[in-house]
């Protein structure tokens, strides 16, 4: 880490299009997704009200690895974001596993989402195929991400900016209610956050089974550190976007699950079928199911985009670093890493057709195999931050962000990931994703170790943040 933001071969080639509002708003489209729409209710079902408790645990999770991730960012600026930085503090072999470990993670995550947001489409259009619904989405998503990162900012910032209106729509809707200022309905009060059974009904064993389903749906909060790099100025962006993504999505987070616990009692079989739906449709309000449908298709097809380009330049990033084929780092006039977008669709693509040969075998399992991705990287950054800090700071070196109460801090963020992964081996369903990611992980350590003699001789010494004595390894 220097003090000093660098170019490196991850952002070579790349055009610094994207605007600080436009990244900003694609941190919190990331977010915002249809694992708050719909994904919320499941939790609630198992903690009840004390649902609240495990998103701001999990909402202070990730602030602080965010905060971790910022500091490297201002520091060195690169489309390979954390898989940079676990390359500079641990390595290549670690640095590519992280690497790989994301893209494979998007391009089966793409599938999901063309796949559900086909088949909600489907619904209303009886008479087109669901296959051909995917198709255009597939098509659509893939010509915005070719032409321009420009474009892309734009289509994703008016994306991301419906679904946070939703929100603070249905943020508006919901106070009121509670106030009992809609007319015809009486005020709901806070009777239902201590009744039916308590705030904690299920205990603390029910309000740690929700963290593990919250800690994942706070996942894409991280692409804000990958378009930090085709910005103009990343290193003064990524510090005051950090700190307005976080707070944004703290409240639209924690705001919306109080609404919810409140205007309707936990245990309401509504709730967990669809909370947002439940609640609007509690309160009279005509066409709900449509509209929620609508935003969940937009969340979708957002959350499909964004990933995308995130897959795409993590290629990129892997390709500059000798760490996947040369061609991944072919970049377009306009600079657009179109071999790895076209890459990362392809893959995508395949996964959709093999999920429809065989429906009930393939998707499932990768997503499995991938479900706790995101608990590894975010373990990965936190490491990376510690060892990168530390080495900055023997060497003297003026950081242009610095986390708050280091070393402190960056131990206990590591002592709650810690937590975490210890309540997902406790549970069985969420013990079997852990220990499949930790192997493919594993297989990708090995795999780079086996391949370090093939890297093109001079491309992991292109960023001079890398002593020779890491990059080696």
């Amino acid at each position: 880490m220097t003090g000093v933001p660098v170019t490196t071969t991850t952002t070579k080639g790349l055009h610094p299009g994207l605007t600080r509002r436009q990244i900003s708003m694609m941190g919190l489209g990331g977010a915002i997704g249809a694992g708050l729409f719909v994904g919320s209710g499941q939790a609630i079902g198992i903690a009840g009200p004390a649902v609240l408790i495990s998103y701001l645990i999990a909402g202070t999770v990730v602030v602080l690895v965010m905060t971790m991730l910022a500091e490297m960012v201002a520091a060195n600026p690169s489309s390979g974001a954390f898989s940079s930085y676990a390359q500079k503090a641990m390595g290549r072999s670690v640095g590519s596993a992280v690497g790989w470990l994301y893209w494979i993670q998007l391009v089966v995550v793409i599938a999901a989402e063309a796949t559900g947001a086909a088949g909600i489409v489907a619904g209303w259009v009886p008479g087109l195929p669901e296959w051909l619904w995917v198709l255009v989405f597939v098509v659509a998503l893939t010509v915005v991400n070719l032409f321009g990162v420009r474009n892309y900012g734009r289509f994703e910032y008016w994306f991301a900016a419906i679904k946070v209106i939703a929100i603070i729509a249905f943020l508006v809707v919901g106070v009121c209610a509670i106030a009992g200022v809609i007319p015809g309905h009486h005020a709901t009060g806070a009777s239902n956050l201590g009744g039916h059974g308590g705030f904690f009904p299920a205990g603390i064993a029910g309000m740690a089974g929700a963290l593990l389903i919250v800690v994942f749906a706070f996942g894409g909060t991280e692409v804000v550190a990958i378009a930090a790099a085709e910005s103009d100025d990343p290193s003064h962006n990524i510090r005051r976007i950090v700190r307005q993504v976080m707070v944004r999505i703290l409240v639209f987070y924690v705001g919306s699950i109080f609404v919810i616990v409140t205007v309707l009692p936990w245990n309401d079989p509504a709730v967990k079928a669809g909370p947002f739906s439940a609640v609007l449709a509690t309160l009279g309000l005509p066409g709900v199911d449509l509209v929620m449908s609508l935003i969940v298709v937009v969340a979708l097809l957002s959350a499909m985009n964004a990933n995308i380009y995130g897959a795409s330049r993590m290629a990129f990033s892997l390709g500059e670093r000798g760490l996947a084929p040369l061609a991944a780092t072919r970049v377009s006039a306009s600079g657009v890493p179109r071999v790895a977008v076209l890459a990362s669709v392809a893959f995508g693509f395949v996964t959709v057709i093999l999920n429809w040969l065989f429906p009930d075998a393939v998707l499932p399992a990768l997503l499995n195999v991938v479900g706790s991705t995101l608990l590894v990287i975010w373990t990965a950054t936190a490491v990376s931050q510690i060892i990168l800090r530390r080495r900055a700071d023997a060497a003297g070196e003026t950081l242009p962000m610095r986390m708050w109460g280091f070393p402190w801090l960056s131990v206990v963020t590591l002592a709650l990931l810690a937590g975490v992964i210890l309540l997902a081996m406790l549970d069985e369903a969420a013990r079997i994703q852990l220990l499949l990611t930790i192997g493919l992980t594993i297989v990708l350590v090995i795999v780079a170790r086996l391949t370090r003699g093939s890297a093109r001789p001079g491309v992991l010494k292109a960023d001079p943040a890398i002593p020779e004595n890491v990059e080696q390894r």
